[in-house]
């Protein structure tokens, strides 16, 4: 079966990667809540907000769509940066990543319905990312110019902050970006595509 492919995302970095992949897809906005389990930790976490982003569009969902969703976090010392709160909040963020490696998890959620029954494959990809010494000046820039509160780790790695401040990465740079599409794309042959 051939299946009408829709990416659930507010993200117009998720929209611009999924596109480069030169299938056909529509977008829809899926209203859901990020919030998790607290026992939850590293990669656990975008899988479970994937698979919760799937579940609130599920009763839209038709027997020949294939829904992606997908959630990036990063994580540092045992803890989960996700989307600023503020402008103050993405300034803790970045002086916390300088001059050290995190982990930019994203886990992506296919949903699809089998004889009207909804299943879901999750796959999660992870990138070590390390970051150079910034300095304030730097840092304020980048809030300043860029306003990074729509990123989870207050930072785009395409943007300036990406091209100044990172001095090396382990795994996929999309997947940083928040969309693994190499990872996807090897999912969606699997479909048919």
């Amino acid at each position: 079966m051939l299946y009408n492919l829709i990416l659930g995302s507010q993200s117009p970095r998720r929209r611009e990667l999924m596109a480069g992949l030169d299938i056909p897809f529509r977008v829809v906005d899926i209203e859901s809540s990020e919030s998790f389990p607290s026992d939850l930790t590293c990669g656990d976490i975008p899988l479970y907000i994937s698979r919760e982003k799937a579940q609130a569009y599920l009763p839209q969902l038709e027997p020949e769509e294939l829904l992606i969703t997908a959630d990036t976090i990063v994580w540092i010392n045992g803890r989960m940066l996700g989307k600023p709160k503020d402008l103050n909040d993405a300034r803790r963020m970045l002086h916390m990543l300088s001059g050290r490696t995190h982990q930019v998890y994203t886990g992506v959620t296919f949903t699809y319905l089998n004889n009207r029954k909804p299943m879901m494959e999750s796959i999660l990809d992870c990138t070590d990312v390390t970051f150079r010494g910034l300095s304030d000046q730097e840092i304020d820039y980048y809030i300043e110019k860029y306003k990074p509160l729509d990123k989870a780790g207050a930072y785009g790695v395409q943007e300036y902050i990406g091209y100044i401040g990172v001095s090396r990465m382990t795994g996929s740079y999309f997947n940083v970006m928040g969309f693994p599409v190499s990872a996807v794309y090897e999912v969606l042959k699997q479909f048919g595509f």
